[in-house]
């Protein structure tokens, strides 16, 4: 009788472990598209990044790829963040509702089809490389990780079984 507690508290625990990851990592996201998004608007911002040379932000984020849709890449990005930031929460991750867990793996993966597609750009159509876009891509791609993982381990049918046992 001892053992479901312990499986229980150790669910608890890995939800409370991929929600804190993954609201960190969204909040760093928020966090450096909200500055892309700035530098975008603010014609007197300049990045704090190289401007020559194979990284170089500005041409990266100034050129016709740094729009979609007319919307700036960095706004996309927000949002993106944003959306996971609330996917992430440990009331999401708590639910066993079908729709939120699909939600949030189908959001994930956008993103990281998002993210190829811009490094795609980056590398094969610019030749440039903007560091604040690097780190969208590497947090969009963790996020994604950490995302896949926590639905896997957190699956509501390893919850029942638990309360099974």
């Amino acid at each position: 009788m001892e053992e479901k507690p312990n499986k229980r508290k150790k669910f608890s625990r890995n939800v409370k472990i991929v929600s804190l990851i993954g609201v960190l990592l969204s909040l760093l996201g928020i966090a450096d598209a909200t500055y892309l998004t700035i530098a975008h608007y603010a014609t007197k911002v300049t990045l704090a990044c190289p401007d020559t040379g194979f990284i170089n932000c500005t041409k990266v984020t100034s050129s016709s790829y740094s729009e979609v849709f007319g919307i700036p890449a960095a706004v996309l990005g927000l949002v993106f963040f944003l959306g996971m930031l609330i996917l992430q929460l440990p009331m999401f991750w708590n639910s066993a509702s079908r729709l939120i867990r699909k939600t949030r793996v189908l959001y994930s993966v956008a993103g990281l089809i998002t993210v190829f597609w811009f490094v795609y750009v980056e590398f094969h159509k610019l030749n440039a490389i903007c560091l604040y876009c690097s780190a969208v891509h590497v947090l969009t791609f963790s996020l994604f990780v950490t995302t896949i993982i926590g639905t896997t381990i957190l699956n509501p049918q390893t919850e029942k079984e638990i309360e099974k046992k």
